[in-house]
């Protein structure tokens, strides 16, 4: 019986803290943009082929279809289709704030795990040095890591529903 309570008491909060992460308002077009920016930066058609790999699919041959279908997209169509529903998720000020992270030495290093490191249980992020640590504890940076992470699951559902997309395309 307890267990039912603590499971709908975590499915409440998880709702409060998505709603409270999306802001209310439609994004503008400097939102939109600060959005695409951070998807380039991100390298987020290597996060679709990585959602594409991971899902599950009928047959070998579906998945070959749909894998096919994501590396012959092209990565600006893909930031383009994306940049909408998540700049409906992060602030203007979040998205500039994690381009310029991405495109910082220890931001390539941790996508060049991400990306291309072995499959882990728990993600590792590398030793930064110490002006990357200096980086890293900035209250601007801080603030748009927390804004971010916790984005990053609506992100991910955003990357999926895009996959969904391409693979009923014809």
């Amino acid at each position: 019986m307890t267990t039912i309570k603590m499971l709908a008491a975590a499915s409440l909060l998880m709702s409060a803290a998505w709603a409270a992460a999306a802001p209310t308002a439609a994004p503008d077009a400097a939102q939109v943009k600060a959005a695409h920016d951070m998807l380039a930066a991100m390298q987020a058609e290597k996060m679709l082929r990585t959602t594409a790999g991971m899902s599950k699919y009928p047959s070998p041959a579906q998945r070959e279809i749909v894998m096919a279908k994501v590396v012959k997209l092209p990565a600006e169509e893909i930031y383009g289709r994306l940049a909408l529903p998540v700049a409906r998720l992060l602030s203007t000020e979040t998205a500039a704030e994690m381009t310029r992270y991405y495109q910082s030495s220890y931001g390539q290093k941790v996508l060049m795990q991400t990306y291309n490191g072995p499959p882990r249980l728990y993600p590792e992020d590398p030793k930064p040095t110490p002006a990357e640590k200096l980086e890293l504890k900035k209250p601007a940076y801080v603030k748009a890591s927390q804004e971010f992470k916790a984005a990053e699951p609506a992100i991910h559902h955003e990357a999926f529903v895009l996959l969904s997309e391409i693979n009923k395309a014809k």
